[in-house]
């Protein structure tokens, strides 16, 4: 088995930042997609399989009561009835998608985009900085940033085939750029 280190650079903004990143690393890069694949997936399966799942206590009661800095905005959208009827079907479902997205290894940068954003949005619904501002919702939406940065689904995924998939004799990404956004 041969391993070795790979150089990375990138500069943001006028930072740069470099680093070395040995082959082996690949592995490591997917259990992350596939733990957080999983992690949703069986999230969401559990809330459509149960038909229990509603988020109207939770956007209306929980927020103002950990002391969200956002809370005004979720008790809104728990007074809101069809966003309440959206975010019913939203998070169930969306987390079933998502967990399936990166378990395949298929549309995975726009499946951990999503991801990102739900981690994100519940970080503020269940604002708990009792012990500092990290907790396990932000280590959730940091896990789905990373996976997207690295492309994660082209290892052992689909996203790897998906991409060089032939539209009129040339590979996707090469006929449509914009959708290395979504895939990798």
């Amino acid at each position: 088995m041969a391993s070795r280190e790979i150089e990375l650079r990138s500069t943001v903004a006028g930072f740069t930042a470099e680093g070395k990143l040995h082959t082996l690393s690949v592995w490591f890069i997917l259990a992350l997609r596939l733990m957080i694949g999983l992690a949703f997936f069986q999230s969401g399966l559990d809330k459509v399989l149960s038909g229990e799942f509603s988020a109207s206590g939770y956007l209306q009661n929980a927020p103002p009561a950990n002391g969200s800095p956002v809370a005004d905005l979720f008790v809104a959208m728990g007074n809101t009835p069809w966003f309440v009827d959206f975010v019913d079907v939203a998070v169930p479902w969306g987390e079933v998608l998502i967990g399936l997205g990166l378990l395949f290894g298929a549309v995975t940068r726009l499946a951990a985009f999503f991801g990102a954003f739900m981690m994100l949005l519940f970080y503020l619904g269940n604002w708990d900085v009792a012990h500092g501002y990290i907790n396990g919702d932000f280590a959730y939406m940091l896990v789905f940033l990373s996976v997207a940065a690295f492309g994660a689904g082209r290892i052992l995924g689909l996203d790897r085939y998906i991409e060089q998939y032939e539209v009129g004799g040339k590979p996707l990404v090469e006929r449509y750029p914009w959708t290395r956004y979504l895939l990798g």
